[in-house]
């Protein structure tokens, strides 16, 4: 490998950084080519000192090492030699090569260095002529020179008097042909000189001559300042002319502003133009009302409404977007314009001499921020009338990319002008505009409501009408239109469900990512969870609620105008919100708004407990009013009857009958939104017992054993002892939510209107009997709808005992007889 003579060809970087590294090694030398600063090793053994003593180093080898390790050792010095050697040779070589190089480099700059002394020897010649032959030239022309300095001095000036001299002619020519930045420019470059030798009879006249050409110069740039029909980079040189020409700074600012003003006025009164006074404020109402887009199926309770998916406004001929565009692109633009005039002119540009002594840039800032804010809230008074016009809540897009072009605009004038209240003015609308717009959507949900409410009752009493002979307040509603109950309550609920998420929809616009304050504070929290979820969801359920119980609170004692059947309905609707309706439509608006909770809010249990007790309040007042219904029956049957002279009775009444048919027909539209709820078991001949005329026939027997016959049993004592051991029965207590509940709440309130009636009247032996007879027709039937069968058999009880205890002569029909009348009526 030492001896093989060859040259290496090529190598590799890497190759030859870590020979070099070896060599540094094994010379001792740094990455900068010094040896590092170390302290010498006084070891002999050390290989690498300088103290090195290959005899110790091999005796303590031999000593320490074994004979592998020490062939070993052999082994390694011998390839780190041969390594080394190679690589020096390498390193020879290539060091030759750049000595090799390097001579002929030399070599090269010997030769060039040569033909370069003599370019610079002949150029050395050639400056000493040129010097020799310019000292001559000077030597000649030495005697002219200070002559023709001379001359040329008076030419300079023969020129300047020969300008001063045609200036007047130089301002006239300039002024008729209206070059007046030209005509002030010339005055200037003279105006100095005219000064300083105005003592001159000569240069008087001149002076005073251009004085009136430039009186006369300014008087025709304040008359196209006031004219006002040049453009605004005329305008702009006019001022700029006149401030040149010493006018005053501060009067200047008031009459570029007032010129501007008038231009900017005319764009408002354009704008104003195009907004007038409403018709008439019922179109307007009803175009709140009415405006959102319906949704629902056909048969739906909202089907019959009118419904305006988007409504012009009533009194502009522009939608709201192309208002706003006619704004920005003529007001906002013009005004930008004049902010960057005016501040070029008075703010922004160098004063010099006196004028910067006299701060014109504060004063004419401070005019400029009056200026643009008058102006400013003229315009936002005009787009906030605008848009209050904007009623029609179908279509919300139109608003919204009117509202994001309205406050991208006013940046510009933010960058123009910083610290300006404009820009925040201006987003002060946009959220009002939003939380109006939330108020108006949540106004027309109402209203969506309400038609939809009165859609129902239509529904309802549509069927009724072709009933010959049927009291419409009366409960005979549910046997005519009990299987619509279902299909109105799903679509009502559906239809309502879906307002809200169109209505989610629309006001979701307000918060696109694409729309530029939706990033401001206001809309990322504010208006998220204030604005959309408390303001308009939170407060249309608890209008859905509040709207519900007023139907329990205008109804009068006999079920006033609201069918009991929409009682019934809404109590199932809200006892669904309470359920589950509520959940899903706040996690929808938590969801797509992304709503932030800093600020309080309405949690959902306190929602779901305020519908649960509307649920329940109508519920109990549905209850009442069927009750107070049968009642009114039962109360018109004893009230109106003879029952001290009345016959022998031979058939059941046909009150009894109806009250029978109108409980049947109230269970079965119950039934249809409610479940049946838990009954007590009932016993074997529920249908078959019969009924003494004191208040318990068990209690009477057992206790008339104990009496003799020359004593007889005091009826009115025996029935207050059994009302002493017997269970108290709540009349008006609340119902639950299922069937048997509530039909068990109707049952209690006829049958007690019954029990008093028949307690404030007189009866004599057939009037008896005939409340016999009726009282054991209801009780074949009653027992069926009640949760405990003893009820019925109670107030029953008490029916029958009351009247025996009013009977003039209390003679009972026997029980056979009683229910053949029965099974035959």
């Amino acid at each position: 490998m030492v001896g093989d003579g060859s040259v290496p060809v090529a190598e590799d970087p890497g190759r030859r950084r870590r020979v070099h590294g070896m060599l540094k090694l094994y010379y001792g030398l740094n990455e900068e080519g010094k040896a590092p600063e170390q302290p010498e090793s006084l070891d002999p053994c050390d290989i690498n000192g300088p103290h090195f003593d290959p005899e110790l180093y091999l005796n303590k080898l031999r000593r320490e090492c074994s004979l592998t390790e020490l062939m070993d050792q052999e082994t390694c010095m011998v390839r780190q030699i041969r390594s080394l050697d190679s690589d020096m040779q390498t390193l020879v070589y290539e060091n030759y090569n750049k000595f090799i190089s390097a001579t002929d480099t030399i070599r090269k700059m010997k030769n060039d260095f040569k033909k370069m002394e003599d370019e610079m020897d002949c150029l050395s010649a050639n400056m000493a002529a040129i010097t020799e032959f310019s000292a001559r030239i000077s030597g000649t022309l030495q005697d002219q020179h200070a002559q023709i300095t001379k001359l040329s001095g008076v030419h300079t000036l023969l020129r300047k008097l020969q300008f001063l001299f045609e200036l007047p002619a130089r301002l006239n020519k300039c002024l008729e042909l209206q070059a007046y930045a030209q005509a002030v420019n010339t005055h200037r470059r003279a105006r100095c000189v005219l000064q300083q030798y105005s003592h001159l009879p000569s240069f008087k006249g001149i002076q005073d001559d251009c004085h009136a050409i430039m009186d006369k110069l300014a008087q025709e740039l304040r008359q196209k300042f006031r004219d006002g029909g040049s453009s605004a980079k005329d305008l702009s040189e006019c001022v700029e002319l006149l401030l040149q020409l010493d006018e005053p700074a501060e009067e200047l600012c008031d009459k570029f502003l007032s010129h501007a003003r008038s231009r900017l006025e005319s764009d408002l009164q354009g704008l104003e133009a195009e907004i007038r006074p409403y018709p008439s404020t019922s179109a307007t109402k009803d175009a709140s009302v009415h405006g959102l887009s319906s949704t629902t199926a056909p048969g739906s309770p909202a089907d019959g409404s009118p419904k305006n998916s988007s409504l012009p406004s009533p009194a502009s001929n522009t939608d709201i977007l192309e208002f706003i565009d006619r704004g920005c692109n003529e007001f906002v633009s013009s005004l930008c314009l004049v902010i960057t005039s005016y501040q070029e002119l008075f703010i922004n540009h160098a004063q010099k001499g006196e004028l910067a002594s006299k701060n014109i840039p504060q004063m004419a800032n401070g005019k400029l921020h009056v200026f643009v804010d008058d102006l400013a809230a003229r315009y936002f008074m005009l787009v906030e009338r605008r848009i209050q016009e904007e009623k029609g809540v179908g279509d919300n897009s139109l608003l919204v990319r009117a509202l994001d072009r309205f406050h991208r605009r006013l940046q510009a004038v933010a960058k123009l002008l910083p610290g300006s209240a404009v820009p925040n003015k201006g987003t002060e609308i946009v959220i009002r505009a939003a939380t109006e717009r939330v108020k108006q959507y949540l106004s027309a949900l109402q209203s969506f409501y309400m038609d939809s409410l009165t859609d129902v009752r239509q529904a309802l009493a549509t069927p009724r009408l072709s009933v010959a002979g049927t009291s419409v307040a009366g409960p005979a509603s549910g046997r005519d239109a009990p299987t619509s109950l279902p299909e109105l309550l799903s679509s009502l609920s559906a239809s309502i469900l879906n307002q809200i998420k169109s209505v989610l929809a629309s006001v979701h616009l307000f918060t696109a990512k694409d729309i530029t304050f939706s990033n401001k504070p206001y809309f990322k929290g504010e208006f998220c969870s204030q604005g959309v979820r408390e303001s308009l969801v939170v407060s249309f359920i608890k209008f859905v609620c509040q709207s519900s119980r007023q139907f329990c609170e205008t109804a009068g004692d006999k079920g006033g105008s609201t069918p009991p059947a929409l009682l019934l309905l809404l109590s199932r609707l809200c006892l669904d919100y309470e359920t589950s309706t509520i959940s899903y439509i706040l996690t929808l608006t938590d969801e797509q708004f992304l709503v932030q909770h800093h600020s309080p809010v309405t949690p959902v249990t306190t929602l779901c407990a305020e519908a649960r007790e509307a649920a329940q309040k109508l519920l109990n007042h549905y209850v009442k009013v069927q009750g107070l219904i049968i009642s009114q029956m039962l109360r018109k049957s004893v009230e109106t009857r003879d029952w001290v002279n009345t016959i022998e009775p031979r058939n059941v009444r046909a009150v009894m009958k109806r009250v029978v048919e109108d409980t049947t027909s109230i269970d079965v539209q119950v039934g249809l939104l409610y479940e049946e709820g838990v009954r007590k078991a009932h016993s074997s001949d529920s249908s078959k017992r019969t009924f003494s005329v004191y208040s318990s026939s068990r209690q009477q027997a057992r206790y008339a054993a104990s009496y003799t016959p020359s004593a007889p049993m005091d009826t009115n004592l025996l029935s207050n002892i059994h009302k002493l051991f017997s269970e108290r029965i709540d009349i008006f207590s609340s119902v639950e939510f299922n069937k048997v509940s509530v039909m068990t709440g109707i049952i209690k309130i006829s049958l007690k209107t019954f029990l008093e009636c028949v307690r404030l009247r007189t009866f004599g032996r057939y009037g008896l009997q005939q409340i016999q007879v009726d009282c054991h027709y209801l009780q074949m039937y009653l027992w069926r709808f009640v949760s405990d069968e003893n009820l019925v058999h109670f107030l029953l009880d008490e029916i029958v005992g009351s009247a025996a205890h009013r009977c003039l002569d209390p003679a009972p029909m026997e029980q056979s007889v009683i229910e053949v009348i029965c099974e035959r009526g």
